[in-house]
């Protein structure tokens, strides 16, 4: 019964081929596209209006070099968010759970943002592995350890985004099964857990969002610091 609970992060399979390509590409799909009409449907104005304010306030404390990449954050936020969104719906499957495609994002974004910075300005980049004033005995053990945090960047975006989500859907299938158990037994206390379902569910949604959101302001703080 204790496995059980981590089956539904497995990577379902049809025939032997793994679906989590199809799991990818399907929130892409649900996105209204822009029609030639000079007056767009509700849908879209709020998707419009959500991703410029979006941009704005990610954007504007980043140098305007930085600004390059404000349809690749951007267009990530939006997917990390219909990803978490859509695996809080019965019977389906979340990828972002999964640490190694979460590692995958973050790791060569990051990478990018520390090879910009070592490019355009290697001085200040490396400057940052030394605080100024440091006393001359901890030079360098200071250096190791702003090399160590530099290096641990990428693996706190993927454990972080993992860990959440993960936490939260186990929660959300022992507290379901709880209640499932406890209906035909005692029906008042199967109906309290229900209520505190649906509240942890709400809390999952804020999550959800949250999450991606922080994923991303993380990578755009990274990209500040190199541009």
């Amino acid at each position: 019964m204790t496995l059980s609970f981590f089956d539904q992060f497995m990577s379902p399979t049809y025939l032997g081929v793994p679906l989590i390509a199809l799991a990818l590409t399907l929130p892409w799909l649900l996105f209204p596209t822009p029609s030639p009409r000079w007056l767009d449907n509700r849908l879209l104005t709020l998707q419009n209006w959500f991703i410029g304010r979006f941009a704005h306030e990610l954007f504007m404390p980043v140098n305007r070099p930085g600004h390059k990449w404000a349809v690749l954050l951007t267009s990530l936020m939006l997917f990390l968010i219909s990803l978490n969104m859509l695996g809080l719906l019965p019977y389906t499957f979340t990828p972002t759970t999964q640490l190694s495609l979460n590692m995958g994002l973050a790791f060569p974004l990051w990478l990018a943002t520390v090879i910009i910075g070592m490019r355009n300005q290697p001085t200040h980049a490396l400057g940052h592995l030394l605080p100024e004033g440091t006393p001359t005995l901890l030079i360098p053990i200071l250096i190791v350890i702003e090399t160590i945090s530099l290096f641990i960047r990428p693996l706190a975006l993927g454990v972080r985004l993992t860990a959440n989500l993960t936490a939260g859907h186990l929660l959300i299938q022992l507290i379901a099964t709880a209640a499932a158990v406890l209906l035909p037994l005692m029906p008042a206390v199967a109906i309290l857990t229900m209520t505190l379902l649906f509240l942890l569910t709400l809390l999952e949604v804020a999550v959800a969002m949250i999450q991606a959101y922080v994923f991303v302001l993380l990578l755009s703080l990274y990209l500040q610091e190199n541009v």
